[in-house]
């Protein structure tokens, strides 16, 4: 059914395009079917109807996972923008405005909890949380209409940012494996610290995507010889349990990450790493609301540095 309670000619509905969206999202049917509240099986025959009615496959499904096909990325582009609207004109119909805010890993805190209590009670909106692998991504296809990034890597021309702060380094690897040994552990015992300047030395995992420390770090050359890339959080996180070698974090990942095969340690000569908020100036949400929300996680930012939180 479509939004005035008609099916469209081929039959598709909006349940169709969430739940084609969800599952591409998470690469998981069983992980999609978690997150929409139904059943695997119920799940599958809503994207094979989907599949059914556009008469093109838009998924790949294998016993390694499920994957886009060409076809399918290039359609999620339009349903998710598709969903995006729909939910605008629910939102503004209902007299509700909402803000939705993407992340990849790990909100910091306190300062989201500050931000976002600070931004509802000043102005009676809603912020909505968006965990999504590529946040950038999801801003550039307005499914979101703020993320955070970590990092200093460009954003894009067509993107704006605010910088909240600085957040300090720590490295992370596996108990049982010397740090920067890559898969093979040392016999030797492993260090109480790291230095920055050692790099060169290390295998360093890379979450290509969002993570906050690769081969950007260096342009002058100067990094890690050997480099194990990832494409999301939870990919760099088992890597570097496994012993792939080592990852460089916000030191906020100490407090936040609980992993019984994981040991941290200092980074001594560390450059801090960025903390900032991106968007589009021509964002959806509009001008007003959204600026309000960026006040917000600045007054947030400053309380938190002022108090030697962030």
């Amino acid at each position: 059914m479509t939004a005035s309670g008609h099916t469209t000619p081929s039959g598709i509905e909006l349940r169709h395009l969430r739940a084609f969206a969800v599952v591409a999202r998470h690469r998981s049917f069983t992980r999609a079917a978690e997150e929409l509240l139904i059943t695997q099986p119920a799940l599958s025959r809503t994207v094979a109807q989907l599949e059914a009615g556009l008469g093109v496959r838009l998924l790949d499904r294998s016993s390694r996972g499920v994957t886009l096909t060409d076809t399918g990325a290039e359609f999620l582009v339009h349903a998710e923008r598709t969903l995006a609207a729909f939910d605008a004109a629910v939102a503004a119909a209902r007299h509700k405005s909402v803000v939705r805010l993407g992340f990849s890993w790990l909100l910091p805190d306190p300062w989201a909890q500050r931000a976002i209590a600070g931004f509802e009670r000043a102005t009676d909106a809603r912020v909505e949380l968006v965990r999504c692998d590529d946040p950038l991504d999801a801003l550039d296809r307005q499914t979101v209409d703020v993320a955070l990034v970590r990092g200093g890597r460009p954003v894009g021309t067509t993107v704006r940012t605010a910088h909240l702060y600085d957040e300090q380094r720590v490295a992370v690897h596996a108990r049982e494996a010397h740090p920067g040994a890559g898969s093979e552990a040392s016999r030797t015992p492993p260090p109480q610290v790291l230095s920055w300047q050692d790099a060169p030395e290390w295998t360093l995992v890379v979450n290509t995507v969002s993570g906050t420390t690769g081969p950007w770090c260096w342009p002058d050359g100067g990094g890690p010889r050997r480099y194990v890339e990832t494409a999301n959080f939870d990919e760099w996180l088992e890597s570097v349990a496994a012993g792939r070698g080592i990852g460089i974090v916000p030191e906020v990942a100490e407090r936040r990450i609980h992993h019984p095969a994981l040991r941290f340690l200092p980074v001594t000569g560390a450059p801090p790493s960025p903390v900032r908020l991106a968007y589009r100036p021509d964002t959806g949400t509009g001008s007003a609301l959204l600026r309000r929300f960026l006040d917000a996680a600045l007054v947030a930012a400053a309380t938190c540095a002022h108090a030697g939180e962030a």
